[in-house]
């Protein structure tokens, strides 16, 4: 008798992409809590977890896209105020993944003893953080790359830090000038060395791009441990 393949069946591309959003969405699904604040680098938590940070423009949307992420309303706090967020917010995503929020960047109307804090703190903690497996630049898809963006990245080229593009407030943008201002980013990072080729178009609104993104994040968690 001929004893059977072990070797499962290969997968088409369309299951291991629905196979992928799945993934994401049971990662995702699991609980989620804020565990740590840290408003200096001496302070920072122990590096348990793989962690990836959302960094941008204040007012940009990262808190709310994390919320999005999550499934949770409230799990980041979201403002209208611009450089509400001054410290850097630690959430334990099933004990898999850590999700970090990063003070806002670029909002020139704070005192300038506090932006020179926020943006050492988040250059300090973006350069030198082991367990930092990816930075997510957050960029409003309305305005597209500024400068302080590209500041930002250019640090994270010579810090060898892998980054990726998400574009932000997809659904405030029509169809065309949306895959324009894809297009036009998509070019522009195909220059730099650190970032990730792939950009994330999303909107917290109406949902667009969250499973895409929780599926790639997913991939740069802790595997799931094994049943006992």
């Amino acid at each position: 008798m001929t004893a059977p393949d072990p070797t499962p069946p290969e997968r088409s591309p369309e299951q291991e992409a629905a196979a992928r959003l799945e993934a994401g969405r049971l990662l995702f699904a699991q609980d989620c809590r804020f565990y740590f604040g840290a408003s200096k680098l001496d302070s920072l938590p122990p590096a348990d977890l793989p962690e990836i940070a959302f960094a941008g423009r204040s007012n940009v949307g990262k808190s709310s896209l994390i919320n999005a992420l999550t499934g949770r309303n409230t799990l980041a706090r979201t403002s209208h105020t611009p450089g509400r967020t001054q410290q850097l917010n630690f959430f334990n995503l099933g004990g898999r993944l850590a999700l970090v929020d990063l003070p806002g960047y670029g909002y020139a109307q704070a005192p300038k003893d506090h932006i020179r804090r926020w943006t050492a703190l988040v250059n300090g903690y973006l350069r030198g953080r082991a367990v930092l497996r990816r930075a997510c630049v957050m960029v409003d898809a309305r305005h597209g790359l500024k400068d302080v963006d590209r500041e930002i990245m250019s640090m994270l080229d010579a810090a060898a830090v892998v980054y990726q593009v998400v574009l932000t407030k997809a659904d405030k943008v029509k169809p065309g000038p949306l895959e324009q201002m894809r297009e036009t980013v998509t070019a522009e990072i195909s220059r730099r060395v650190a970032a990730y080729p792939e950009i994330f178009v999303t909107s917290s609104e109406s949902g667009q791009g969250i499973a895409e993104l929780r599926a790639a994040l997913t991939e740069l968690a802790l595997p799931v441990a094994p049943s006992a």
